[in-house]
């Protein structure tokens, strides 16, 4: 972006930031106090915070793409790559094909000449399907040899995929089970913290629950953990409860229902939420 007037001197953005030269052309260290008012360098910093928002909502999308398994039409990456930030949130990712098999990491999406990847032999490919996957790490079969093969490639995922933390589920579980306390009694001082790190951690609470949406298969399910339940008073401490899933009218899953997404998104809510407990107060309890 160029330079824009404010008074007596130039504005521009740079890295995000606002930065500011005098009428000789000589870069300020800062942008001077009496200019915040100036028309130009609000509306800079308003760009500034739209952009903001903008590269984490791609971030977010694209992310939503992978944990639901979407299916996304090559048309519609053609028409987001020239943006700075879909182009930053899609880089990289590993796509698969309509077969599901891995066609490779993404380095290029052109309208006439299809995906340009890197395939898993390391070459630079072209293919033009109608539609890719980007699949949610737990359903990459070769998930430690894709990972060691990006880090030869030295890929770098602004999306969570490749090193996203996983979990499968148990092989000797009971199919009947209806719940798993793996990361339950987690203790906090306060409830307002507990919650806190929910929110902070992008999930979100109800009826004394954090919850965790997913859509897999096309089908929704919702893994939830015990938290806690405000009563207008959340100074008291609680501690976290096991975790368990539904489905859309509010039945609890049986272990053998829940898909290989919903468990593995589902224990690592519950996972980030226990890692923050109160050790020290654990410690004290044994």
């Amino acid at each position: 972006m160029g330079w824009v007037s404010a008074g007596d001197y130039e504005v521009a953005l740079e890295a995000g930031k606002v930065v500011c030269r005098n009428g000789k052309g000589r870069r300020l260290k800062s942008v001077p106090a009496k200019l915040k008012d100036d028309p130009a360098v609000i509306g800079l910093r308003q760009l500034t915070e739209w952009l903001d928002r903008h590269e984490k909502r791609c971030l977010s999308d694209v992310e939503q793409w992978m944990v639901r398994s979407l299916p996304v039409p090559t048309a519609v990456l053609a028409r987001v790559w020239p943006d700075p930030a879909w182009q930053a949130a899609l880089r990289d990712v590993v796509v698969t094909g309509a077969d599901g098999g891995v066609a490779g990491f993404l380095r290029d999406v052109d309208p006439e000449r299809g995906l340009g990847l890197v395939d898993l032999d390391g070459d630079t490919v072209r293919i033009t399907p109608d539609i890719v996957h980007v699949p949610h790490p737990v359903l990459l079969e070769d998930l430690d040899e894709l990972r060691e093969f990006a880090v030869e490639l030295k890929v770098r995922q602004n999306v969570e995929q490749l090193f996203r933390e996983v979990w499968h589920r148990p092989a000797g579980l009971a199919p009947d089970t209806t719940s798993v306390d793996t990361y339950a009694g987690g203790v906090f001082k306060e409830l307002r913290f507990l919650h806190g790190r929910v929110t902070q951690l992008g999930y979100r609470s109800r009826g004394g629950y954090a919850v965790c949406p997913v859509v897999e298969d096309g089908v929704g399910v919702e893994a939830r953990i015990w938290i806690g339940e405000h009563d207008g008073y959340d100074a008291y401490g609680t501690e976290t409860g096991p975790l368990g899933w539904t489905d859309a009218s509010g039945r609890a899953l049986t272990a053998a229902e829940v898909g290989r997404v919903a468990w593995s998104e589902g224990m690592r809510m519950a996972a980030a939420l226990y890692a923050g407990r109160d050790v020290e107060d654990e410690e004290r309890a044994a």
